[in-house]
């Protein structure tokens, strides 16, 4: 039986087998998947921030855009997934806090969405799907199977990519 595999914000994980990875809470957070077709390993990083530089060094890293990423594709290699064949499907990044001043918080998303495509561009992996931006959350799902992603949002239903 295939397993769900919960992915917490500032987390990661991997899967292969069929098994489902699962992220909740993406507002202004971006849900990163990873997929190898040849292998079936697919990963999902739920970062929060775009860049470490300013943190304490090591703290936290799978929180950043800049060190979570690597460390996925560390993981999904462990299991015979290679960089190279590596695609990527993005969500998140929403304007959550639309009413506030502070204008680094107020685009944290857009951010989030340009750090992560940042350091995909620089590991050369294509995104080949993206559901970002806007103002409300989302679920994401990512299924190891076919490396589908599913996103719903509560008031918006669901669609797949």
């Amino acid at each position: 039986m295939n397993r769900t595999i919960t992915v917490g914000i500032s987390d990661l994980n991997v899967a292969k087998d069929g098994d489902v990875l699962v992220t909740y809470a993406l507002g202004s957070c971006v849900g990163i998947c990873l997929y190898d077709p040849i292998m079936k390993v697919a990963g999902l990083s739920h970062i929060m921030l775009p860049s470490s530089q300013g943190f304490p060094a090591g703290s936290q890293p799978h929180k950043f855009a800049d060190t979570a990423i690597g460390i996925l594709v560390r993981q999904m290699e462990q299991l015979g997934a290679r960089q190279g064949r590596m695609k990527a499907k993005i969500a998140g990044g929403a304007q959550m806090f639309a009413g506030i001043n502070n204008s680094s918080l107020a685009n944290i998303g857009q951010r989030n969405v340009q750090a992560v495509k940042a350091e995909l561009a620089r590991l050369n992996i294509p995104i080949v799907a993206e559901d970002t931006g806007k103002n409300y959350g989302r679920t994401q799902f990512f299924h190891s199977v076919d490396g589908g992603m599913r996103i719903k949002s509560a008031n918006r239903g669901e669609w797949m990519y």
